[in-house]
């Protein structure tokens, strides 16, 4: 396994993130092919053994069974000062704005539950999990600024931004003096290559940390077309993220394919090696022993110009979906809430 420092951070992880959307109690959850506890525990201790230490959850992932799941299977198997935890927090909620409660009460209490969820005293990393069109970002930055003075967190992250919100959050928290977001997970991987137009450069400038999801696309790059799984066949996500251009990204899995063919190795090796010569570490879910060890394997495959030019040639441009399509109605809805005066933006 490799390490690397995460972004302007002293935090050192594995090149491979350990995903944990696919762990939890499924009654409790949106997803029906999610593992109980016993296999989870399984893939996250398998997953130790191969040098990953940095685990990805959120309290959003099967009613925070999955964060009870991954802090429990870390209390037997590791040590806490050697692994590196993530978890993500929710907009607030239609009731609370009606009750009230502010943008730094809602982290407040959302981290305390994550936390009795993990079984810690902290988290390495807390994720703004999606933008929160109905609250300041001050009080967002104001919220993460006092848990991480509370010493519940080390640092903080971002999910499913733009690149502008992301520049503009980090330079109010500049200017006022709050933790700056070290990392950003967005949607990438060889299907999806949209952030390579503005969120990859400003990350790159700014030693911000790219942490993605949907590495392998649900599954997709790393089974040749005509093959199936239960993930494949139930993940409606997936499938609102994927379907609509699976044609066109056709000639990329087979490309793929192909080339694991040729190298002697699988399509998820393929895949994230690719991905890996672009982002820190990308967040890679397993739900079977065999997905964990191709995952780590694939920290070691170096590809060459000519392969990674092979994979890349037939992207054409995509439409944003899911969560990111969800934000450019946001946008243009309605003017974007910045402060808690009356400056919009």
């Amino acid at each position: 396994m490799q390490y690397t420092k995460l972004g302007n951070s002293d935090l050192t992880v594995s090149r491979i993130c350990l995903g944990c959307m696919g762990f939890g109690d499924p009654a409790k959850g949106q997803h029906s092919w999610t593992l109980d506890e016993e296999h989870s525990r399984e893939i996250i201790r398998r997953g130790l053994e191969l040098g990953v230490n940095f685990f990805d959850t959120a309290i959003a992932y099967q009613s925070g069974t999955s964060e009870q799941y991954l802090g429990r299977a870390l209390w037997d198997f590791a040590k806490r000062d050697e692994v590196m935890v993530a978890t993500k927090f929710l907009p607030r909620t239609p009731e609370e704005i009606d009750q009230g409660i502010t943008g730094q009460q809602h982290i407040a209490r959302m981290l305390d539950k994550s936390l009795q969820n993990l079984g810690m005293d902290y988290v390495d990393l807390y994720i703004y999990h999606m933008w929160d069109y109905q609250t300041p970002i001050y009080d967002i930055l104001e919220g993460l600024n006092t848990v991480v003075q509370a010493g519940k967190t080390r640092y903080i992250g971002i999910s499913n931004c733009f690149a502008w919100q992301l520049a503009k959050a980090n330079a109010l928290a500049e200017k006022e003096g709050f933790p700056k977001f070290i990392s950003i997970q967005g949607h990438y991987n060889l299907l999806f290559r949209e952030e390579e137009r503005e969120m990859a450069p400003y990350c790159a400038e700014e030693n911000i940390a790219m942490t993605p999801y949907s590495a392998l696309a649900g599954g997709r790059l790393s089974k040749k077309p005509g093959e199936s799984s239960k993930r494949l066949l139930e993940d409606s996500y997936a499938k609102l993220k994927y379907d609509s251009t699976a044609e066109q990204d056709m000639e990329i899995i087979w490309r793929v394919a192909e080339l694991a063919d040729r190298r002697g190795v699988s399509m998820t090796e393929i895949s994230l090696a690719w991905l890996l010569t672009k982002v820190a570490a990308p967040v890679v879910g397993a739900t079977k022993l065999h997905h964990i060890e191709g995952v780590a394997k694939a920290a070691e495959l170096t590809l060459t110009a000519k392969e990674t030019a092979y994979l890349e040639e037939p992207y054409l441009p995509h439409k944003l979906v899911g969560v990111m399509a969800q934000n450019t109605a946001a946008v243009a809805s309605k003017p974007h809430v910045w402060s808690t005066g009356d400056q919009k933006i």
